[in-house]
């Protein structure tokens, strides 16, 4: 196994494992046991948790984007399909709420680079949310980012679609009221 290999399969354990239990609850053995990557290796590729931790979020990051990016390319509504894409991730079997939000709650604001890597997915999603409202809509843009991380939140608690339902009901409600300029 060459050191790309084995990087893929610690990120692959670390996603399911921290996601599924916590970051603080998985220990880098069990990261090791699960990828089936010797404990040498792993630490030359991740020197310390935190470097496995930032990359797992960079990962996730890249493809929650993408996936939310071409749902919403090719929409008539593209707003709207920001919330049906919403409905359908919340009502995933293995949804546990927003990563990054969780390793936010767990890690708080000690681990730098953590916070770094979850600043920039908000501020990555802000704006997409700004591209979609248009030019001059910077409040709806707020408004929308406050309905998707509500919507997530509440779904974190009770998963299912519902919430991102009754978010598109309130979506539709502020972009209808928004002026244009």
């Amino acid at each position: 196994m060459d050191d790309e290999e084995a990087r893929t399969r610690l990120l692959d354990a670390a996603e399911a494992l921290f996601y599924a239990e916590g970051i603080q609850a998985v220990g880098m053995d069990r990261i090791r046991t699960e990828s089936s990557v010797p404990l040498k290796r792993l630490y030359k590729i991740f020197p310390a948790k935190e470097a496995l931790v930032t990359a797992y979020l960079e990962r996730r990051d890249q493809r929650w984007t993408a996936s939310l990016r071409a749902a919403v390319a090719t929409s008539t509504d593209p707003i709207a399909a920001v919330f049906d894409w919403l409905a359908q991730w919340f009502s995933e079997p293995d949804f546990r709420g927003c990563a990054f939000l969780n390793a936010h709650g767990e890690l708080g604001t000690g681990l730098a680079a953590v916070l770094d890597v979850v600043r920039r997915h908000k501020a990555g999603l802000r704006e997409l949310l700004a591209e979609l409202a248009g030019p001059g809509r910077e409040e709806l843009a707020d408004q929308l980012l406050i309905l998707v991380e509500g919507a997530t939140v509440v779904a974190a608690l009770d998963p299912g679609p519902e919430p991102a339902r009754r978010a598109r009901e309130a979506a539709s409600v502020l972009v209808r009221e928004s002026p244009r300029t």
